[in-house]
């Protein structure tokens, strides 16, 4: 694959942003303050009519909406035969997002901002599972995209709308209260990392795989 150190050097480059804020959060949050302060004051104070969108928004990276989802994409795979496409998913979706960054919240036990949350939320702020969630299963779809439409520009389309919606989804959850900016920031990072860094092993196993199959 001609780009793979493209993908595995941008997916390094947002592990190390990760793993930098990953430390400040945990031994220097002081210095995130006038950064998370000065996000959150532009995305919440102007916009109270904005309230109903965003509580209904967000509730596209839920868990239980990621899994549904997930599920749904990855049975449809799994009937078309895409078996590669299948597991790298599922295990982006669920062994990432829905293991891996809970377990990673509790490494930080960062505290939820101490603002009036629209939205109910009881585990640790950082890094944003929503944000993660969002980047793993619809940054999972942008990069599956060409595969299945061949058209360019409507491929280019729904990826670029893909793309705005999960950065609407980081913003809609500092919106509702529940994170900092910076954990948003994390969740993403986080997020990207893994699929930037696994997207060239996906493509490898995928070749290997047909490969095999069209020899059988």
């Amino acid at each position: 694959m001609k780009n793979k150190l493209y993908y595995q050097f941008a997916g390094s480059c947002f592990l190390v942003v990760f793993m930098f804020l990953g430390y400040v959060v945990r031994f220097y949050p002081e210095w995130l303050g006038g950064f998370d302060q000065t996000i959150t004051a532009f995305v919440r104070a102007p916009y109270p009519s904005l309230n109903q969108f965003f509580i209904w928004y967000t509730k596209f990276a839920d868990p239980l909406t990621i899994g549904i989802l997930a599920i749904a994409i990855a049975f449809i795979l799994f009937k078309g035969k895409y078996y590669a496409e299948t597991l790298w998913l599922l295990i982006n979706t669920a062994g990432i997002a829905g293991i891996l960054n809970p377990l990673i919240k509790l490494v930080f036990m960062r505290p939820r901002p101490t603002l009036d949350h629209l939205v109910v939320e009881h585990s640790y702020s950082f890094p944003s599972g929503h944000s993660t969630g969002s980047v793993l299963l619809y940054g999972t779809i942008i990069l599956l995209l060409p595969q299945f439409i061949k058209q360019k520009n409507l491929c280019l389309f729904l990826q670029i709308l893909l793309g705005c919606g999960i950065l609407l989804i980081g913003i809609s959850r500092i919106y509702v209260g529940v994170h900092f900016p910076s954990d948003v920031l994390g969740g993403f990072c986080f997020g990207l990392a893994w699929l930037l860094m696994g997207y060239p092993i996906y493509l490898e196993k995928r070749f290997v795989w047909r490969f095999k199959n069209k020899q059988q």
